[in-house]
């Protein structure tokens, strides 16, 4: 059998998850834990052969700096990051080190279980890229890098003149890069634009590493 924890704070997808490894027959799963944190002290004792980690646990706790944390104790277990979070920053950190691979959580049961059977036989399984959503008049994937990088500033609470600093432009070019987008996308002001997307899970500033 294979020793196996989850890490997800949603109940219901917890419940969906231990259900399909049950249901496969080759699974032990020795607990469903809501707390990235807290299942980080399990993992070390109980020392799982397979880690099912969502990335944004209770408390806003982050799976990926666990990840990160375990890959450092000599853990051998393999980790899967879950989530449906489509932040390319979450896919770039898992790949960087924090997880073995990453499935996104509305795969379905049979990709899931294609994933976890390619990562314990030692690939490294992750999407070529984040999903993309619709944000209103325009997609996510529409966005470019570097519009990406003054967006999350701008929605992490920088100012124009932060935001320019910290990426070695001018201010008025982090403000025709905002108005773009709002004209983009069809959004009435940047703040519209910031709460799409934050409420499409696109960028993600409320993990807590410690």
């Amino acid at each position: 059998m294979i020793k196996t924890v989850i890490i997800e704070d949603d109940p219901v997808i917890g419940k969906y998850l231990e259900d399909a490894l049950l249901s496969d027959g080759r699974f032990e799963v020795l607990s469903v834990l809501p707390d990235a944190f807290d299942a980080e002290a399990f993992c070390l004792k109980e020392r799982p052969a397979l880690v099912l980690m969502d990335v944004r646990t209770l408390h806003n706790h982050s799976g990926l700096s666990v990840g990160e944390r375990l890959k450092k104790s000599g853990l051998s277990a393999k980790i899967i990051a879950v989530t449906s979070l489509i932040d390319p920053e979450v896919l770039m950190r898992a790949k960087s080190g924090a997880a073995d691979s990453l499935c996104y959580k509305d795969a379905g049961e049979k990709e899931l279980i294609s994933v976890i059977d390619r990562t314990l036989a030692g690939e490294r399984v992750f999407p070529s890229s984040s999903p993309s959503v619709e944000l209103k008049d325009m997609f996510s994937g529409d966005i470019t890098p570097r519009q990406m990088d003054v967006l999350r500033r701008f929605i992490r609470g920088m100012t124009y003149d932060e935001i320019a600093r910290d990426l070695n432009i001018s201010k008025p070019g982090v403000r025709k890069i905002l108005d773009t987008l709002i004209e983009k996308g069809g959004f009435a002001n940047k703040y519209e634009l910031m709460i799409a997307a934050v409420e499409n899970k696109l960028i993600v500033t409320t993990l807590h590493d410690k």
